[in-house]
């Protein structure tokens, strides 16, 4: 199986789905990281430089590819809060998919905005959600929309991850640990070896495989396409 993750910031496919990605690449999947914007906005501290975190965030999401056996990683460069769902980025995803050609996707959902009373999803994620769902249906599969972005490419099924109504889980529990040591990774974000951390994504995935009966998951819903 070939399967492309595409996301927002460098440390979200880790977050949303690093558990789903080692699992594949364990059975044998060739999984690619698309990475849309640069992460220049990821922190609040106003005095460090924009290139300076550019360059520091792109270092943690390679040492996050490595921990998951991701085999490739792609960069569109797009700041922080600028991205949106145009016919430009729709031509770089579908170019995307028509070179990678995989049986499956996994992008953040675009339709889940509020997440109880505390956490607005950001628009980055909503935007290249969206984006996606335009590239792959039906843009990439059909030869009349981008004809110079490759050979038409019909991808067979979408997981997206941060969704409100999950209908498929993976079982992430013997993943756990390289999900955290990828999420661990992006030191810019949590810290120096936190020690909160392993206790933090293991409640995460416990929360989300309750429905589904497993241990540890990472839920998703599910689109079958084609």
């Amino acid at each position: 199986m070939r399967a492309l993750a595409v996301y927002a910031h460098p440390d979200d496919p880790d977050v949303a789905c690093g558990g789903t990605i080692s699992r594949w690449v364990a059975a044998g999947a060739r999984v690619e990281v698309c990475i849309c914007c640069e992460g220049d906005k990821g922190s609040r501290d106003p005095a460090v430089r924009s290139a300076q975190l550019v360059a520091l965030r792109r270092e943690e999401a390679q040492r996050a590819a490595i921990a998951l056996g991701v085999a490739r990683q792609h960069w569109l460069g797009y700041a922080d809060g600028e991205i949106e769902d145009t016919a430009e980025l729709r031509h770089r995803l579908v170019s995307l998919v028509r070179e990678v050609r995989p049986d499956t996707v996994l992008a953040p959902d675009p339709t889940a905005v509020f997440f109880g009373h505390q956490y607005v999803n950001h628009r980055d994620h909503r935007a290249v959600g969206w984006a996606v769902l335009d590239a792959v249906a039906p843009a990439a599969a059909s030869p009349r929309y981008f004809p110079d972005a490759g050979l038409a490419h019909q991808v067979s099924q979408l997981y997206l991850s941060g969704t409100l109504e999950p209908d498929r889980w993976v079982d992430i529990g013997p993943w756990l640990d390289a999900k955290v040591a990828a999420v661990g990774c992006h030191v810019s974000q949590v810290g120096e070896g936190p020690a909160w951390l392993h206790d933090a994504v293991a409640d995460q995935a416990r929360e989300a495989g309750v429905p589904a009966g497993l241990a540890y998951a990472e839920a998703f819903r599910w689109v079958l396409l084609g």
